[in-house]
């Protein structure tokens, strides 16, 4: 096994605009729209938890201060809960605060994934760390974050996570050029960002969980903007890819898109199913919304 430096530290793009989730991220960051009974991002952070990250840091655009202050403690409210007798929904409130050290970071301009990696240089410093987009949630225990840290105390390098998607759909994501390396991890020689169907190297795509080297911000800082003005994580890793490993690791594990009404439907349906406070008021609602479509 690999000598692999411990990853303490995380970040969270959370500036993004929303688009696919309009008119409600107006005034609500898609973030925290709920899956179920709790944010988005607070799955992604209790991910970051059970990984044994020490450090969460959100990149925030402004406008989304709601983010900070889910996550600060709020004793007035916990103590409000708990003389009611309330006290189990009074320590689900104080969880979302004390999962792991938060932090924040603005980014003024929307300017792309690798532009707001790059925003989080100075909070991360000079070690490895992990990038987890919270539009991805992917129910498993244990999660992708904790999986992708085990490839990398085995094989060292960088480590993205990918999941074999239909041809017909791989012009719609990051796509890695990869040979075998071991069990469901693979060596990457390329990466390219939406490439057409028939100039694809795999069916690989990439989901949003990267463990990266800290040379990552050089070469974001040597990345030129696209053709949107914005600067891709993809192209900085194949910058990276010139003195520096990376490995894609298939992950365990069902991953929603909570990033579209339909995606996040789909998670809340699905999580309320898998667990057993909800299971049958969910199965029985379900049952009762297909008897009144037969009946229209």
């Amino acid at each position: 096994m690999i000598s692999a430096t411990p990853i303490r530290k995380a970040v969270i793009p959370a500036a993004g605009l929303g688009t696919r989730l309009l008119p409600t991220t107006k005034s609500v960051p898609k973030e925290l729209l709920p899956i179920l009974d709790k944010p988005a991002l607070q799955y992604v952070v209790e991910e970051a938890a059970e990984a044994s990250i020490e450090q969460v840091i959100i990149v925030t655009a402004p406008g989304k201060e709601s983010i900070a202050a889910y996550f600060r403690p709020d004793p007035r409210l916990e103590s409000r809960l708990a003389r009611s007798g309330a006290h189990e929904l009074a320590e689900r409130v104080r969880r979302a605060a004390s999962l792991a050290e938060v932090s924040f970071v603005i980014q003024r301009q929307p300017l792309g994934l690798g532009h707001a990696v790059l925003t989080a240089k100075d909070a991360v410093g000079d070690e490895p760390f992990v990038v987890m987009l919270p539009d991805d949630i992917v129910a498993h225990s244990p999660g992708v974050t904790s999986q992708m840290l085990e490839v990398h105390r085995e094989f060292g390098g960088g480590v993205v996570a990918v999941a074999p998607t239909p041809w017909e759909t791989v012009h719609n994501y990051g796509v890695v050029d990869v040979s075998p390396a071991g069990e469901r991890v693979y060596r990457i020689n390329g990466l390219v960002e939406k490439p057409p169907r028939e100039k694809a190297p795999s069916n690989l795509t990439i989901v949003g969980r990267y463990l990266l080297p800290p040379q990552i911000f050089e070469c974001l800082e040597r990345t030129a903007p696209g053709a949107k003005g914005e600067i891709q994580l993809t192209d900085g890793m194949s910058l990276l890819l010139e003195d520096h490993p990376l490995y894609a690791y298939e992950f365990l594990g069902r991953r929603y898109d909570t990033g579209t009404p339909l995606g996040l439907l789909r998670a809340s349906l699905e999580f309320a199913l898998a667990r057993e406070d909800t299971r049958g008021a969910t199965e029985a609602m379900l049952q009762e919304v297909t008897n009144h479509r037969g009946e229209c």
